[in-house]
């Protein structure tokens, strides 16, 4: 019986997510970023000039089970804009999915397309901003009225008990959701233990800017993510 109550519950989780993502897809709340993403779509970068871009708001995505909570900051132009999943279609998300492999979360180093065959165990990736923001930059206000789908995404992630903040921008939008005070400062393997009982474990971001000039490398990102199935 308890195993039957368990795996409804799961299910509920589960469904309550999908309706979320459906919800984020439609979103239409910021007028720059949704002329932003759709003028990408048209226009495309060159070397993706036959692909069909994505061109909406991007869902998150994985295990709803999770215990690891992954929070980068909003879809790449060309990537997930590109794509429609999460951290694939570019160096970042090749930088990060071949990690997650190696962790044992994802079960494929590569990430190239939302049909690829990608899977990923105990992990489930989100980020601030949905849209892709112009320079890669979305404005205070486009964050805040962001905001209310990570923090549904808090509520619904049950069984979470480590969120890895990738960059400053994720790690300040994870802190106001759950009101975090006093806020330590950004540093990179930096662990806040809320009240709850969660942890915040904060890397740099996996940006080209970071792991090709080696601010990042693929054995200080590994170290993290070893350090996050620790303690979860």
């Amino acid at each position: 019986m308890r195993v039957a109550r368990v795996r409804t519950k799961a299910i509920v989780h589960m469904m309550t997510l999908f309706q979320l993502n459906k919800e984020i897809i439609e979103c239409k709340k910021c007028p720059r970023l949704v002329e932003w993403r759709e003028s990408i779509a048209i226009e495309k970068r060159a070397s993706f000039r036959d692909e069909k871009y994505w061109g909406k708001p991007v869902p998150s995505f994985g295990d709803s089970n999770a215990r690891l909570l992954i929070v980068g900051l909003a879809p790449a132009a060309h990537g997930a804009n590109r794509t429609g999943r999460m951290f694939t279609g570019d160096r970042s998300g090749d930088f990060l999915f071949a990690a997650l492999h190696r962790a044992g979360y994802a079960t494929q180093p590569n990430a190239t397309s939302s049909d690829d065959g990608m899977k990923l165990n105990d992990a489930y990736i989100t980020a601030p901003v949905r849209c892709a923001p112009p320079q890669n930059k979305p404005s205070a206000e486009e964050q805040k009225k962001c905001s209310d789908y990570l923090k549904r995404e808090f509520r619904y992630l049950k069984n979470v008990k480590v969120i890895l903040a990738l960059g400053l921008i994720g790690y300040t939008a994870i802190s106001k959701e759950l009101n975090v005070k006093p806020r330590p400062k950004f540093r990179h393997g930096l662990e806040v233990e809320l009240n709850s009982g969660e942890v915040i474990l904060c890397s740099y971001h996996v940006s080209q800017q970071n792991t090709f000039t080696g601010r990042l490398t693929d054995e200080m990102f590994d170290a993290v993510l070893a350090r996050a199935k620790e303690i979860s």
